[in-house]
C-alpha cells in the first residue's frame, strides 16, 4: 500500500495545476488519471476544444513554471473584445492599451496547456503520476482516506482532491448535494476561416436565439467558435452541409468578417450549470467542474477552476507549515468559503446575463442596447468590467 500526503484524483488542467503547486511544499503528492495524455503535434489543425485564458491563470500558470513551455507551443494572445446585440444599437468594445494593458489574454487549446502542466509533473520528484489509474473505493478513515484501484492497487492520504470533472464520481461518494439547472442550450465548436484577419480581437454576437463567440487563434483568418443554440438548433447546424451552415453562421455574425467557412468537424455537448453545496469535506476538497461548471459566454469556466487551484494550494501549503491536519474539514473552511462565494457570483452573473440576452422581447431588447450602450460610454465602468474579465479582483494573495 502506498502512502501519500495528498492523491488527487483526475488529471485534467485543474488537477495538475494543484500537483504543480504542491512541488517544494514537503507534501507527497499522487495524481490518479484514467488515461495518459496524447502530446499535439506541432503541426497539428487546431483542436476544438480552446480556453480563453485570462491575467489570474495566466499568473498562476507562470508561477508554475509552465506558462513560456504554452507561449511555445501554441498561444494566441488577444487584443481587444467586441460585444453587441444583432440588429441593434447595443455594443460594447475594449482594447488593451486604453486600459493600461499588454493584452487581454490569450486563447489556448486545452491541449497544450494539459500537456505542458503534464510534463511539470513528470519532472517533480514529489509527484506521482498514476495513469492509466481508475478509482473502485473509497474509504473515509479519521486519520486517513483509503483509496481502491479497479487494478486492486491501494492507497492512503490525508487528503483527497476531487478533480474528476462535472459528474465527479469522488462528490456523489461523499454525498454532497449538487444544485444543477440545464441552460437549454447546447454549444457548438468548430474552427473556422474568416475572409479578413481577426486582428487579435474576441468577438461576440447576441442574436434573439443564440450567442455567437469568435475566439482568434494564432493564424490571422483562423477563429475558434463556441455557437450556444437551443438543442434542436445546435443538432439541425451539426447536421447541415458545410453551405448551409457557413450561411447561417456569416448571418448570426452579421459578417464581421467577410465570408466565413468552416474548416473542421462540429462537435456539440449540452450545456449545465452546477455548484455544490459543499466544496470540501472531512478528508475531501472538490476543484474545478467537480466544484461548478458555468455557462461559456463568458469564457470564465477554467478561469474560476485555476482560481480553485491557486486558493487550496496557497491553503495547503500554509496548513502544512503550521503543522496541521491538511485534511480536517475544519482547516479546509477557509477555502471552501472565499471559492464558494466567487463561483456564487460568476454563476449568478451569467444566469443574469444570459436570461437577459434571450430572445427578441422588444422591452428585455432595449433595456439589454441601453445597458451595453451606457457601459461603454460611462466613465470607470469599463476598467471594472475589464479587471473582473481579467481575473484580477480574485486572485489569492501569494499571486498578487
Amino acid at each position: 500500500m502506498q502512502s501519500v500526503d495528498v492523491a488527487i484524483v483526475g488529471g485534467g488542467m485543474v488537477g495538475l495545476a494543484v500537483a504543480c503547486g504542491l512541488q517544494c511544499s514537503g507534501l507527497r503528492v499522487a495524481v490518479l488519471e484514467q488515461s495518459l495524455p496524447q502530446a499535439l503535434a506541432a503541426d497539428a489543425p487546431p483542436a476544438l476544444r480552446v480556453s480563453a485564458i485570462n491575467a489570474g491563470s495566466e499568473k498562476l500558470l507562470t508561477r508554475l513554471d509552465v506558462w513560456s513551455a504554452i507561449v511555445a507551443q501554441r498561444a494566441s494572445c488577444y487584443h481587444g473584445m467586441e460585444v453587441w446585440d444583432k440588429d441593434s444599437f447595443g455594443r460594447i468594445a475594449f482594447d488593451d492599451r486604453s486600459m493600461g494593458y499588454s493584452h487581454l489574454g490569450h486563447i489556448v487549446e486545452n491541449a497544450v496547456i494539459h500537456h505542458a502542466l503534464w510534463q511539470k509533473a513528470e519532472r517533480s520528484s514529489d509527484v506521482t503520476l498514476m495513469a492509466p489509474a481508475e478509482l473502485q473505493q473509497v474509504v473515509w478513515g479519521e486519520n486517513e482516506a483509503f483509496l481502491t484501484l479497479k487494478d486492486g492497487n491501494m492507497l492512503t492520504a490525508r487528503l483527497v482532491v476531487g478533480a474528476d470533472g462535472a459528474n465527479s464520481w469522488l462528490r456523489s461518494k461523499a454525498d454532497i448535494p449538487l444544485t444543477f439547472w440545464d441552460y437549454r442550450h447546447h454549444a457548438l465548436v468548430a474552427t473556422v476561416r474568416t475572409e479578413e484577419p481577426h486582428e487579435a480581437v474576441a468577438r461576440q454576437s447576441f442574436h434573439g436565439d443564440g450567442i455567437l463567440a469568435f475566439l482568434p487563434l494564432s493564424d490571422p483568418h483562423l477563429c475558434s467558435i463556441v455557437w450556444s443554440l437551443s438543442p434542436q438548433e445546435a443538432e439541425r447546424m451539426q447536421q447541415a452541409d458545410d453551405a448551409e451552415f457557413n450561411q447561417k453562421l456569416n448571418i448570426a455574425f452579421d459578417n464581421r468578417l467577410g465570408l466565413c467557412k468552416v474548416e473542421s468537424e462540429r462537435q456539440v455537448y449540452p450545456l449545465t450549470g452546477r455548484y455544490a453545496r459543499q466544496f470540501a469535506a472531512h478528508r475531501l476538497a472538490l476543484v474545478g467542474d467537480a466544484a461548478h461548471t458555468i455557462h461559456p459566454l463568458a469564457g470564465q469556466g477554467v478561469n474560476l477552476g485555476f482560481m480553485d487551484a491557486a486558493e487550496l494550494i496557497e491553503e495547503l501549503r500554509r496548513l502544512h507549515t503550521q503543522g496541521k491536519d491538511i485534511g480536517q474539514h475544519f482547516y479546509l473552511r477557509r477555502y471552501e468559503r472565499s471559492r464558494k462565494h466567487s463561483a456564487a457570483l460568476m454563476l449568478a452573473g451569467m444566469q443574469g446575463f444570459r436570461e437577459l440576452f434571450a430572445g427578441e422581447n422588444p422591452a428585455k431588447k432595449l433595456l439589454r442596447d441601453l445597458g451595453l450602450a451606457l457601459a461603454d460610454t460611462l466613465p470607470g465602468v469599463k476598467p471594472q468590467l475589464i479587471r473582473q474579465a481579467m481575473g484580477l479582483n480574485d486572485l489569492p494573495e501569494w499571486l498578487r
